[in-house]
């Protein structure tokens, strides 16, 4: 048969008997198929510069831009914010009870508004979560006209959701929920700002962290019945997630309670993690394990995170022309890690200047989203986050501040304000902040004998502090020298007396106030530099003076 003959035979019957579609199911088959099998293999460490030792990562040095840009902005956002009720919601809706042994009002929630764990659990949450109004260029440019210096994203939290298009993790955000890869719209965005970009990476915890959805409750009419975290695929069929593997790929709880970590959950951590950074190549990553080494899975196996980190290294400085420009933040750290690692400090701070660039990671609210906080604007003020900056920049550190972000991706009216006033305040400060370095001491004032703050560990707790004020001063120096700042921490009623600064050990030729076109008067004697206060300050939190040394 000539082909001319077969060609219309073929159209028509392609026609009266067309392909069948793939059906939902058979798609989240083959992604949960196509995951597995690329997870028997590992991502290969670039060659380069670093090898996965700490001998080799010694040879780190910090580079310039982290140094200079002192703040940063957050967006601590995923699946666990749909609800709007807050941290760890993946966790805190399987518990019945709460520590107290009290009702839990998360539970509660979650089953007045989705029903009960065993019929409605944290997978089910997901597909409810779709991000319609997320508008990343829009809020990234917001975050720079606030002062940001970089910006950072959260790649997956301890309920193991990947926000990107994960070649390892079929639950994703491209595949679920928003169907879109937030982290390239994230990176998208950062580039068309031109400020750096980094990726949080949280998701080595989920083996024990997502425990509870195994759980039962053990009282009122569902008494004894398992959550979802006990469904195998099997118990899929003919539910929306057929196909899908909760209790293996986003629970990990295919395991006892007591099973160490497994070698393919290991491996599956770090091949995410290293295809996050071959696809979006971040100038920061940041692990949040709080274990002594600082690095993901370390005390099971101390490779993985030492591969990860030397990759990251190599790849940072294939795509920089040859220039190290990325940062690794992780908690805990010895102080020879912090030669090689960005040390990172959860909600707190340092005791004092601390030699390496450090970080301080907090948020105003709450670290996932909670509708009540955000409806009686019960955020941190600016007039606490500029004196904590202050403090922060003094001891040679960064902070990192996160901004919680909506279910739709927006964030609300409150936080568009305290960002405005963080932006005004710098813009008239900001001299005292960036690109700045530690003077000789960090600041003076009543805090600095507060018995909270000295704690033995070098690390401070950021609720046991008690507020800077106006009788808080802090100092930072150009890079030069020739230039002191000292921040006054509060708006003072009365005259300034900066005893530090003596006639007999600190020579000043100027004194000049950001933001005031006047002069100032000041006098300094041996007792310190006495600087005569104004009827009115020129902005409403804190007031940065500019001392040019002799």
């Amino acid at each position: 048969m000539k082909i001319q003959r077969i060609l219309p035979f073929l159209f028509i019957a392609s026609y009266a008997f067309p392909l069948r579609a793939e059906t939902q199911a058979e798609h989240y088959a083959a992604l949960t198929a196509a995951a597995r099998a690329a997870n028997q293999k590992e991502e290969p460490v670039l060659p380069g510069k670093f090898q996965p030792t700490w001998e080799s990562l010694t040879q780190y040095e910090f580079p310039d831009w982290f140094r200079d840009a002192k703040f940063g902005i957050w967006a601590h956002w995923g699946p666990q914010c749909e609800p709007e009720k807050g941290d760890w919601y993946a966790r805190n809706m399987y518990s019945q009870l709460n520590k107290k042994g009290e009702p839990n009002g998360v539970y509660q929630y979650h089953v007045e508004h989705y029903g009960h764990p065993s019929e409605f659990g944290f997978k089910d949450v997901i597909p409810q979560w779709k991000a319609e109004n997320w508008d990343p260029d829009k809020l990234v440019a917001l975050y720079k006209k606030s002062g940001a210096k970089y910006f950072m994203a959260l790649a997956n939290h301890h309920d193991n959701f990947d926000t990107w298009d994960s070649k390892y993790q079929p639950w994703n955000s491209v595949n679920l929920g928003p169907k879109k890869d937030l982290i390239a719209g994230w990176a998208k965005a950062a580039k068309d700002q031109g400020i750096p970009f980094g990726l949080s990476v949280h998701a080595a915890r989920a083996w024990g962290w997502n425990d509870v959805s195994k759980g039962i409750d053990k009282t009122g009419p569902k008494a004894g019945v398992p959550y979802d975290g006990n469904q195998t695929a099997e118990q899929g069929k003919g539910l929306w997630w057929e196909g899908l593997d909760p209790q293996t790929d986003l629970y990990a709880q295919n395991h006892g309670p007591k099973d160490k970590y497994s070698a393919d959950y290991m491996r599956k951590f770090y091949n995410r993690t290293m295809d996050l950074v071959n696809r979006y190549h971040p100038d920061m990553l940041y692990f949040d394990d709080d274990i002594t080494r600082g690095l993901p899975l370390y005390n099971d196996d101390p490779t993985i995170g030492l591969r990860i980190a030397a990759h990251f290294y190599n790849t940072n400085m294939a795509t920089n022309g040859g220039k190290l420009t990325g940062l690794i933040a992780a908690k805990k750290l010895s102080d020879d890690r912090k030669k090689s690692l960005l040390f990172d400090i959860e909600r707190g701070g340092a005791e004092d200047i601390l030699l390496e660039p450090w970080q301080t990671d907090t948020c105003i609210g709450t670290w996932h989203y909670d509708r009540g906080v955000g409806e009686r604007n019960g955020y941190k003020k600016p007039s606490e986050i500029i004196p904590m900056l202050a403090d922060i920049v003094s001891k040679n550190g960064n902070l990192m501040l996160s901004v919680p972000v909506r279910a739709d991706g927006t964030i609300d009216d409150h936080e568009v304000h305290f960002l405005n006033e963080m932006g005004a305040w710098l813009e008239v400060n900001g001299e005292a902040i960036y690109a700045t370095r530690p003077w000789k001491i960090f600041g003076e004032g009543p805090v600095m004998e507060d018995a909270a703050v000295h704690l033995g560990t070098g690390e401070v707790i950021e609720k046991k502090v008690r507020p800077l004020g106006a009788e808080d001063i802090r100092f930072t120096r150009s890079k030069d020298g020739r230039t002191l700042y000292a921040i006054v921490c509060g708006l003072p009623k009365k005259d300034i007396v900066i005893k530090s600064l003596s006639a007999t050990s600190t020579p000043i030729a100027s004194i000049e106030l950001l933001g005031y076109s006047g002069k100032i008067a000041w006098t300094q004697q041996s007792e310190g530099i006495s600087i005569s206060a104004l009827t009115t300050w020129p902005n409403a939190y804190a007031i940065a003076f500019k001392i040019t040394l002799k």
